[in-house]
């Protein structure tokens, strides 16, 4: 029997088996497309600073990547034969098998005078740069070959196919791959399932070569057309591109919200990803998920219950905000990935399609992640994002009196909650600045009795505070207190001039206990916060040692640099939701001992509501032979001192049971299976409280 190019008995397989095929091909290139990202991202956090930093260049890199990879997949399907195709196509997938495996080279290594972000792009161009370039050509390529076939009509599923994989991916490598296997295991498991993956897609380019040669005219009968099969227009090619160009903007700028205004919980960012994905999955299988009926109410309600959080304090409360901002994300994105699928385009047009759909989401990726921290002195772009939102829903509907009425009613009252937010923030805020690290602000309150208090913020995390009236400027505040652990460490170091080490600067809190003769060497990455610590605060300026600064990353710094032979070196970088894990690994810890004294103390600042650090740094510890304490610092409450708690480690065991330290250490309670943190192995959902 013979289907105008499909014939079962030249073929040699069956339809299911057939469309198995494609659908594993599919599946494959997009799971191992999602894998890649943080599998590769994680090798090279260590060598450049482990910074959101580092995330952001490597999902420019992702989406520009992908964005090529849609564009050769409409270009060859317009220019060439299938023949020409699947020859040239097999000829790259064998190229790409040269890079692997994918573990990154140590002659990428930076010595730390490079441009990090031209660094990290070319060592992902050298590591990886073939093998995803292909991975992202997959979908269209395959999707506009599957348009051939006799169930052609149904190839949109195959795009919520991809998603799903993708969807699966992302929860799999927190929850089942990073806790189980090393960094070089993963590489390694990655490289094997590529290589079956090139044999899966080559096998599917030729068998497709061998059988549909030319495009088949048939269809089942009951097969709804997707779309008609006249031309796109000018306004169609807009709307591809402004639809999932804001999908891409509310996600980053949602994720944005609530991970730094909201709480600062690790791994938050899966759950609007998540749902991100999702809303893909479910408008593009079929046209039963996406009811006009049912979202566009639904939207405009979120929208306008989004806008005017971004001003009031459900905006900000983790109980009202993370269910208002999850379920606003996927109404909204039901809706634009709703209407989308809805303007989808006969097969012919199908590359040109996600190459538009493509470009859309780099640009909402870059605008958001690149161009506003240099624009916007604030995380504004949720706002300015909802009134886009429903300005395109007016472009929508220009047509028609009531839908564009409506939709403009939307704009201008996302517009209003989002003027009322700005001046708000000018009101309540002193300092607003903002760049590639993220948002600083600090704030001026009344505190009782001792007056005026400044503080600095980072996101929705305190980083320092400081009384205003000169007799208290250089009384220790928040986590610094004298009996804290870093308090109790400096005090117990030895009589004669001290040389203490601080990883993070904060406000330059802890410059208060220098004395003449000391040095406090500060490693700070941000250059922001070394300018607001000198404008806005005076521990720097009034401390009586000699103030040392080294901006960029502490441990590069550190490998870099002789040893300092520091008494004290002070750790703090462990209290957002970006945990540099880097700092806390094996074989940071020897970084660490190399520039330290004999009896002299490393104490990490472990304080976190949601993660476990301190057995971490224990189990690292006595994997290397060392002692640790644990000092748990709870204050008067009347005071403008918080709860903390320091891991004190060093060599020496009496430098742990000197005055004050002895007498205010606790048992160390271990995580049951807990393997030692490396540069190679590290699980922070294995830490969650």
């Amino acid at each position: 029997m013979t289907i105008k190019g499909f014939s079962r008995g030249a073929a040699g397989m069956r339809p299911a088996y057939v469309k198995a095929l494609f659908a594993g091909t599919i599946f494959a290139s997009a799971f191992l497309l999602f894998l890649v990202q943080p599998l590769i991202a994680k090798q090279i956090l260590p060598w450049f600073g482990g910074s959101a930093a580092v995330w952001s260049i490597c999902m420019v890199f992702f989406q520009v990547v992908l964005l090529a990879g849609y564009a050769y997949s409409d270009w060859i399907t317009r220019r060439l034969g299938v023949r020409a195709q699947a020859r040239l196509h097999v000829a790259l997938l064998l190229a790409s098998l040269v890079f692997l495996p994918i573990v990154t080279s140590v002659r990428w290594k930076p010595t730390g005078t490079e441009d990090p972000t031209l660094w990290i792009l070319g060592l992902l161009v050298g590591t990886i740069g073939l093998p995803y370039f292909l991975l992202s050509t997959t979908g269209p390529l395959v999707q506009s070959w599957v348009a051939r076939t006799p169930w052609g009509a149904q190839v949109y599923r195959y795009f919520s196919l991809s998603n799903l994989a993708s969807l699966v991916s992302l929860l799999c490598y927190p929850l089942l791959i990073e806790p189980r296997s090393t960094l070089l295991h993963q590489a390694w498991g990655w490289s094997v399932a590529y290589a079956v993956f090139v044999l899966l897609c080559a096998s599917t380019t030729l068998y497709m070569a061998r059988n549909w040669t030319t495009a088949t005219q048939a269809a089942p009968a009951s097969a709804p057309a997707a779309a008609p099969a006249a031309k796109p227009r000018g306004t169609d090619y807009l709307l591809w591109l402004a639809l999932p160009a804001l999908g891409s903007w509310l996600l980053l700028a949602i994720t944005n919200h609530i991970t730094q205004n909201v709480a600062s919980i690790p791994f938050l960012w899966v759950l609007p990803l998540s749902v991100y994905l999702l809303t893909f999955v479910l408008t593009f299988e079929s046209d039963r998920w996406y009811r006009r009926r049912v979202f566009l109410p639904l939207a405009a309600a979120m929208l306008l219950l989004c806008a005017f959080g971004l001003q009031h304090r459900i905006g900000t409360n983790i109980k009202t905000a993370l269910p208002i901002y999850v379920v606003g994300l996927f109404a909204l994105c039901m809706f634009l990935h709703g209407e989308m699928a809805r303007m989808r385009p006969a097969a012919a047009w199908l590359t040109r399609f996600y190459l538009m759909l493509s470009l859309g989401g780099a640009i909402g990726g870059v605008s958001v992640g690149l161009v506003a921290p240099h624009v916007l002195p604030a995380y504004y772009e949720l706002g300015l994002g909802l009134v886009l939102c429903a300005l395109v829903a007016a472009a929508l509907w220009r047509r028609k009196r009531v839908g564009l009425a409506a939709s403009l009613a939307l704009a201008g009252c996302c517009a209003w909650f989002f003027v009322q937010q700005v001046k708000s923030d000018a009101v309540g805020i002193f300092r607003m600045e903002r760049n590639f690290y993220g948002a600083l602000l600090t704030t001026e309150t009344r505190s009782g009795a001792k007056g005026a208090m400044r503080k600095l913020y980072h996101g929705s995390i305190k980083h320092g505070e400081q009384y205003l009236a000169p007799a208290l400027r250089r009384e220790p505040t928040t986590y610094y207190g004298p009996t804290s652990g870093i308090g109790r460490a400096i005090a117990a170091a030895p009589a004669g001039p001290r040389r203490v080490g601080l990883i993070g600067l904060g406000a330059g809190t802890l410059a208060v206990y220098g004395r003449p003769g000391d040095v406090y060497r500060f490693y700070e990455i941000n250059p922001l916060v070394f300018e607001l610590a000198d404008r806005e605060f005076s521990f720097l300026a009034d401390s009586a040692a000699r103030i040392e600064r080294v901006l960029g990353d502490a441990r590069l710094a550190l490998e870099r640099e002789s040893p300092q032979r520091f008494d004290v070196l002070a750790v703090d970088a462990f209290s957002g939701d970006s945990i540099p894990v880097h700092l806390i690994t094996a074989e940071a810890m020897d970084v660490y001992l190399r520039h330290m004294q004999p009896g002299g103390v490393i104490a990490f600042h472990v304080s976190n509501r949601y993660l476990a650090l301190a057995p971490v740094v224990d189990k690292i510890a006595r994997a290397k032979g060392l002692h640790a304490a644990l000092v748990v610092d709870q204050p008067d409450k009347s005071t403008s001192l918080h709860e903390t708690d320091w891991v004190l480690v060093s060599r020496d065991p009496q430098a742990l049971v000197r005055d004050p330290i002895r007498g205010a250490t606790s048992v160390l309670k271990p995580i049951p299976g807990q393997k030692p943190w490396t540069d190679d192995f590290n699980d922070l959902f294995s830490v969650l409280k």
